[in-house]
This record gives structure tokens, C-alpha cells and sequence, in this order.
């Protein structure tokens, strides 16, 4: 980790992500930190311990170098539609949002509406809970952080490379809003939909002393927060769709396969899937 960064740091939204992004800056860098959060109890308990050097109020938005906007996608463009005029040139916005072709575009013309500088980024980390309660400062260890620049500058992509950097994580991939959609759809969402349509079944109820590894691994992101995802989800309609369809799909010649009785054909959809996951030597 780098431990010379210096920066005046904003962050609005002190849940789980803005929460642990100021818990690092404070444990990891020289930064200083400037919490915004619609709720003062969490403000208060931010800066009871120490996450935060700061309450931000909306006349700190000038002395600032660089803002997360760590809130949920529609939150994250009315931020900046109400707030925008008073973040100077100086200072660079980025977003942790899950998605990124919608919200990207609203920010950019934003940016460009009042001149603040914007590129979209987002940390790829996360836990079960939610909250600044559960926010701690190692989260993004060793953790992948997304850029997309939107028009950036490479001095702006370079800081936040450095910034991810400093806070731990393990490396940086730049790419368009476009892409990030189309695989996150893939990594993240399918599994949350996935998850959430296993519990449903009626056998779910009774899984104890009938479950171990499998389980745990396929259920365990299903502890989810329904606000957020329904948002994600909807704002990524056409690519989560698509996978979804390509799911469905396999399962259902897995299932054709079962109900035929046809183990020669099973065998081979199982031995597929195995020699795709062992080529990628994970």
C-alpha cells in the first residue's frame, strides 16, 4: 500500500462501501476524510470513531479533491443535480455504483453541465450486512476496483488508480460502462438472482442436517438487499436478461437430460462445465 497519498476526501453515504472507504482512508493514507450522510447518527458514530475527521456540510464540497458519491444509482445523479454547482473543477467525482451505462451517462452530462470533472468507478467488494456498522477498513484488500473513465483524463484515471492502490486493493481495470454491464451481469447479478431462486424452493425450510458446502456456497448471497438490487437489476435489464436467458437454458437441458434418463448426455453437460471452470484454473 501506498501511505503518501494526501488528499481532501469526500464521501457521501457512509453504508457499508462509503463507510469502509473511510475507514481505509483514515487507517491506510494522509488523507482527510469529510463524511456526508442523511442520517446524523451515522455521522455521529463515523466520527465517534474515527472513520471521518469531519462532518461534511454542503460548503465543504469546495475544499475537496476528489468525492465518492457511495450511494445508490438514483441517488448518486440527484446528488449531483442538486449539489453539482458546488463542486469546483478542482476536484474529481467518482461513483461506487454497480452499474454503470445508465449512471455514467446522467453523471457525465452533469459533469459537464456545471464543469465538474467525473469517471465512474466501482469497488468490487462487499458483505452480506449492510450498513456503517459493518464497514471496516480491510473490505477492498486485495480486491479488484473498476475505472471507467467516461472521457476522463489519464491524470484522473491515474488517481484513482493510485487511490485504489493506497486503499488496499489489488488491482484496476479500466474499461467502458458498457462492458462493465455486460460482465457484471454475469459475476454479480446472475448469482444474486440465482441465489434468491434457490431459497425459494419449498425444500429450503428444511435443509438442516441435509446441507453443507453446496449450500452455504449457492444460498449464501441471497441475504439480500432487496431496495438496492431491484435498482441494479432493472438498471441493467438488457445484459442481466440475457444471462439470465443463457442460465435457464443450461438448466433446462440439464433437466431434459435427467428426465430422459439419457446419462450419456448428462455426462457430457457435466463434463463441459467442468473443463470450462478447470481451463480457468480456479
Amino acid at each position: 500500500m501506498e501511505e503518501d497519498l494526501s488528499l481532501r476526501v469526500g464521501i457521501v453515504g457512509l453504508g457499508l462501501i462509503g463507510g469502509s472507504l473511510a475507514k481505509a482512508f483514515r487507517e491506510y493514507t494522509n488523507c482527510t476524510v469529510w463524511g456526508f450522510d442523511q442520517n446524523p447518527a451515522v455521522t455521529e458514530a463515523a466520527l465517534a470513531c474515527g472513520a471521518v475527521d469531519h462532518r461534511g456540510e454542503w460548503s465543504d464540497l469546495k475544499r475537496l479533491d476528489l468525492l465518492f458519491l457511495a450511494v445508490y444509482p438514483q441517488a448518486a445523479v440527484e446528488f449531483a443535480q442538486e449539489h453539482g454547482g458546488q463542486i469546483p473543477r478542482s476536484c474529481l467525482v467518482t461513483d461506487t455504483c454497480g452499474i454503470k451505462t445508465e449512471v455514467c451517462e446522467r453523471l457525465s452530462a452533469l459533469a459537464r453541465r456545471f464543469g465538474f470533472r467525473f469517471a465512474g468507478s466501482h469497488p468490487m467488494a462487499g458483505r452480506e450486512k449492510v450498513g456503517f456498522a459493518a464497514s471496516e477498513a480491510s473490505l477492498f484488500r486485495g480486491a479488484s476496483y473498476i475505472i471507467t473513465p467516461c472521457g476522463a483524463s489519464q491524470e484522473d484515471v491515474a488517481l484513482l488508480k493510485r487511490t485504489a492502490a493506497a486503499l488496499g486493493f489489488g488491482g484496476c481495470v479500466v474499461t467502458t460502462p458498457e462492458r462493465h454491464d455486460q460482465m457484471i451481469a454475469f459475476t454479480s447479478q446472475v448469482p444474486h438472482a440465482l441465489a434468491c431462486a434457490y431459497v425459494l424452493s419449498p425444500q429450503c425450510p428444511g435443509h438442516a442436517g441435509f446441507s453443507a458446502g453446496s449450500y452455504r456456497d449457492v444460498s449464501r448471497v441471497a441475504n439480500i438487499n432487496e431496495a438496492l438490487w431491484t435498482e441494479l437489476f432493472l438498471s441493467n435489464a438488457g445484459p442481466l436478461a440475457e444471462e439470465l436467458d443463457i442460465l435457464i437454458g443450461n438448466l433446462s437441458r440439464i433437466r431434459d437430460a435427467v428426465q430422459a434418463g439419457d446419462g450419456g448426455r448428462l455426462s457430457s453437460l457435466l463434463r463441459e462445465g467442468r473443463l470450462v471452470k478447470e481451463s480457468l484454473g480456479e
